[in-house]
């Protein structure tokens, strides 16, 4: 995959690729993740990209010939048909899906922008697809970009030491992740469930679909409102809600 950066901090996007997954990523040529400065494509001497905005109001914003520059050259390095991203509060949310629908692609731009915004002009004409990865404000995009870098080469085949490993992530399959447990068996005073230990792998894989379920159903009930369960997903939950209220009702019921 090939994919691009435009981004005024080209050095903390490069460090942080180089480690973990996306660094594997890398060095493994399944993905190459080039960055482009609009420092370099300014048009004075002091590479200025911004500029106070029409109208008054704090901060700056960036202009638009550096950033159109910018994109096109970092279009000039990845596939022809690669959208361009741009990391914005305004932005769709991004998730899982589209994660794997990036990953799906030959290629893509990310615009990581930075101070009070961009020209809306920019915007307009240079841009694909928006998205935001929470409703929080960020110092730049840099760190959003990290992060569908990160959770795209998640996905790619052959990034991952263990195959396994993406299917069973967290909203791989719209749900949360079930819990973990290593060693030792035993920590504080409290043993890992002893269904993990049992070698029987079909009790395991009903727990650890319990589990998910169930937690989803505890943490994130919304992701489970437009979900057609299974019956057999429908009994492991209805087992979960069970035993969960009834440990409920032996703690109100508990010695103080």
């Amino acid at each position: 995959m090939q994919t691009a950066v435009v981004t005024l901090f080209p050095d903390v996007v490069e460090a942080a690729l180089a480690a973990g997954v996306t660094g594997r990523a890398l060095r493994d040529l399944k993905l190459h993740c080039a960055t482009v400065n609009p420092r370099d494509f300014a048009d004075d001497r002091h590479n200025t990209v911004d500029d106070r905005p029409f109208g008054g109001g704090p901060g700056m914003v960036m202009m638009v010939d550096p950033l159109k520059r910018a994109v096109g050259a970092a279009k000039a390095l990845v596939p022809e048909s690669a959208p361009v991203v741009f990391l914005t509060p305004q932005g769709e949310r991004f998730d899982q899906r589209i994660a794997a629908d990036l990953a799906a692609l030959p290629g893509f731009v990310l615009v990581a922008a930075r101070y009070e915004g961009v020209d809306e002009r920019f915007v307009a004409t240079q841009v694909d697809r928006e998205l935001s990865i929470g409703d929080y404000v960020l110092s730049g995009g840099e760190l959003a970009a990290l992060v569908v870098l990160d959770a795209v080469a998640r996905v790619l085949p052959g990034v991952l030491g263990n195959p396994e490993s993406a299917p069973a992530d967290s909203y791989m399959d719209d749900l949360l992740d079930c819990p973990h447990y290593t060693r030792p068996e035993v920590v504080d005073g409290v043993s890992a469930p002893s269904v993990l230990l049992s070698g029987d792998h079909g009790a395991v894989a009903d727990w650890r679909r319990r589990e998910a379920l169930g937690r989803t159903w505890q943490r994130r009930p919304d992701m489970l409102l437009d979900r057609d369960l299974t019956a057999a997903d429908r009994t492991l939950l209805a087992d979960y809600i069970v035993k969960t209220r009834l440990n409920t009702l032996e703690d109100a019921h508990a010695p103080q």
